[in-house]
């Protein structure tokens, strides 16, 4: 059955691939991106693939944007749109932190909002939310981004107990590494403000981490994973995926309970 899907963050990565994805199957798709240059790529992508896309300038953090989700009327929305940054969390400047939690927290949540609250009135509807396998498992000099994922963890879960009275689903996907440039861009920013003379934390410990750049899945396979899950009617509250990231994610919250300091 065909939906109208809302998805934000439609001008990169797994959300523009999702959004076209989901077109192919025959889906109205509301493809929000965050500036106006983003809009004729979209475009010209969808028309490539050979499908059409609602493409619109919807930048997350900024209130008139937001404004624009009331005059849709859609079936699902999803929360993509997000942003991050790497970097040793005993030293990262907090403001960064801010910006990245305006985004991925606070702007999200107003957006969710704006959903929930269309869903409410007609009774139906479902919101995903994008975390990640950080909004589990917490990897060292990514606390900021992963911070931020595991507080959509915790208002995905509280959402979707407070609207199930109201026939509203909310779920989670929660993907491994995927090779879109999100990854790499994320550490890349650290450079702004790190200074290997200055900062206490050895380059070298961040590099270690960083090795997991090296070891990213084809981003085709999670968007097929997406397109699949977005529509459906009925699936897991929180689907992780590959097999690799579910079984770590496990591992890792139970492993907290037998870590000692």
């Amino acid at each position: 059955m065909s939906k109208t899907i809302f998805i934000t963050g439609a001008g990169t990565g797994l959300g523009k691939g999702t959004a076209i994805g989901l077109a192919k199957e025959g889906h109205h798709v509301i493809a929000a991106v965050e500036i106006l240059s983003q809009i004729t790529s979209l475009r010209q992508s969808a028309k490539e693939a050979g499908v059409e896309l609602n493409v619109i300038k919807l930048d997350i953090t900024n209130k008139k944007d937001q404004s624009l989700i009331d005059e849709f009327e859609f079936d699902v929305f999803v929360a993509n749109a997000a942003i991050g940054e790497g970097g040793p969390i005993s030293e990262i400047p907090v403001d960064r932190v801010r910006e990245i939690y305006e985004t991925n927290v606070f702007s999200t949540l107003e957006t969710a909002q704006l959903a929930a609250k269309k869903f409410v009135q007609k009774k139906s509807g479902k919101i995903v939310f994008l975390s990640s396998i950080v909004g589990v498992v917490a990897m060292p000099y990514l606390g900021a981004y992963s911070s931020t994922k595991h507080a959509i963890e915790a208002i995905a879960q509280t959402m979707r107990a407070e609207l199930k009275e109201f026939n509203v689903q909310v779920a989670t996907i929660n993907p491994g590494p995927f090779e879109t440039g999100f990854n790499d861009r994320m550490f890349e920013e650290k450079w702004k403000w790190y200074n290997a003379d200055k900062n206490f934390t050895p380059e070298k410990s961040i590099a270690k981490q960083e090795e997991i750049l090296d070891q990213q899945h084809d981003p085709e396979d999670m968007i097929a994973k997406m397109v699949e899950v977005i529509p459906a009617d009925h699936h897991p509250f929180r689907t992780a995926f590959p097999q690799s990231t579910e079984d770590q994610m496990k591992e890792f919250e139970q492993g907290v309970w037998k870590d000692e300091v």
